[in-house]
């Protein structure tokens, strides 16, 4: 994730914003050891620690990239920056709005008017997911999202279960240990059916179960 970051377009810093937990700790350590910046706040209010990064590098957005997506790809989270700095008023743009993209290669950017926006008035689950606030409640934020033809949101490339990670090691062994562009990861998906059987059977959680 780390490596996949620093290699996009306008990103400028990388921050491992993980939590106080104990168990986190190994987290903490690592992102020290590769040289980003680490920030720890709340377990459950992630929403907290988000805002936590966004005031100790006074950034003016922030994109969220979460750990259980192991393949993202600088290509998409440069995309995805240049929507909103070509037009920063938008709140928020990602690939999820319309989602056409395998699950776990997610990319979101918030602004930092929006994430605060969310802070101040978010609640329950939206604290947990940090940007449905953004793009799932009743007051308005302009967005705009990235989609890709052919559709490939049948996939599945994100980190929940045992069998998620024997698939991910699969396509690692495939393609190497390297952040991979999304097309790559699609069409080996495609044309490897043995692959994609091992977590066929995992069903992904709905927004408001957490």
């Amino acid at each position: 994730m780390v490596r996949a970051a620093r290699a996009a377009s306008g990103v400028e810093d990388v921050v491992v914003a993980t939590s106080t937990a104990p168990g986190d700790d190994a987290v903490a350590e690592l992102g020290e050891e590769l040289g980003v910046q680490v920030v720890r706040g709340s377990e459950d209010d992630v929403l907290s620690r988000f805002v936590l990064a966004l005031e100790e590098t006074g950034a003016d957005a922030v994109v969220r990239l979460t750990a259980d997506c192991p393949l993202a790809d600088p290509s998409l989270i440069s995309a995805v920056v240049g929507m909103w700095k070509a037009d920063p008023s938008l709140d928020y743009t990602a690939t999820t709005l319309v989602r056409t993209l395998p699950r776990g290669l997610d990319v979101e950017l918030a602004s930092r008017d929006a994430l605060l926006t969310a802070d101040a008035e978010a609640e329950s689950f939206h604290r947990t997911h940090v940007t449905s606030y953004l793009y799932d409640s009743k007051r308005y934020f302009r967005t705009m999202g990235l989609v890709v033809q052919p559709a490939a949101n049948d996939l599945r490339v994100t980190l929940d279960t045992v069998e998620d990670g024997e698939m991910l090691d699969a396509v690692v062994a495939e393609l190497g240990d390297r952040a991979p562009a999304w097309h790559e990861v699609v069409d080996l998906l495609r044309s490897r059916p043995d692959i994609t059987r091992i977590n066929a059977g995992v069903r992904q959680k709905k927004l408001a179960d957490g």
